[in-house]
């Protein structure tokens, strides 16, 4: 016997999916995910929606894609803290959780990716939080609150 599709509310398939409720009400209307109406609720097929869901990386965002022309492009631990004023042991803790790429070394200087440096400052200067905030979740992209309303 097959079970029927479990459908659930939109903003309950963004919030357990990651993916935002547009894109998600944008898949219904292309016919990618099948949906339902259900006390002026729209409900969605969850199996549907897990297979929309691929594991966003930081070089598909927008704030990553300006930067792009940089990529390849390597500068120094002391020269990126300097040019996009972040302090160096900030940038030493991203490489060490593979959110900046490490390029090489010269010497005992530790080169970096330019492009990820760029995106993590953009990153680090828009959220302008206070020490000790989380920016950045494990697969480098920029950290959402599950518990806040605007996530």
């Amino acid at each position: 016997m097959t079970l029927p599709p479990t459908y659930i509310p939109i903003s309950e398939a963004a919030r357990k999916y990651g993916l935002d409720e547009p894109r998600l009400k944008s898949l219904v209307e292309n016919g990618k995910i099948r949906a339902a109406m259900m006390n002026q609720t729209i409900l969605i097929s969850e199996d549907d929606t897990q297979a929309q869901a691929k594991p966003l990386r930081k070089e598909d965002l927008p704030e990553w894609q300006a930067f792009a022309h940089l990529e390849g492009v390597s500068i120094w631990v002391s020269e990126a803290a300097r040019e996009h004023s972040i302090p160096h042991q900030t940038i030493f803790r991203w490489l060490k959780k593979g959110i900046v790429r490490r390029v090489g070394e010269s010497g005992n200087k530790v080169l970096v990716d330019a492009a990820d440096i760029a995106y993590c400052a953009k990153i680090y200067h828009d959220k302008n939080t206070k020490q000790g905030r989380r920016l950045f979740d494990r697969n480098g992209l920029p950290y959402k609150n599950k518990t806040s309303p605007l996530s």
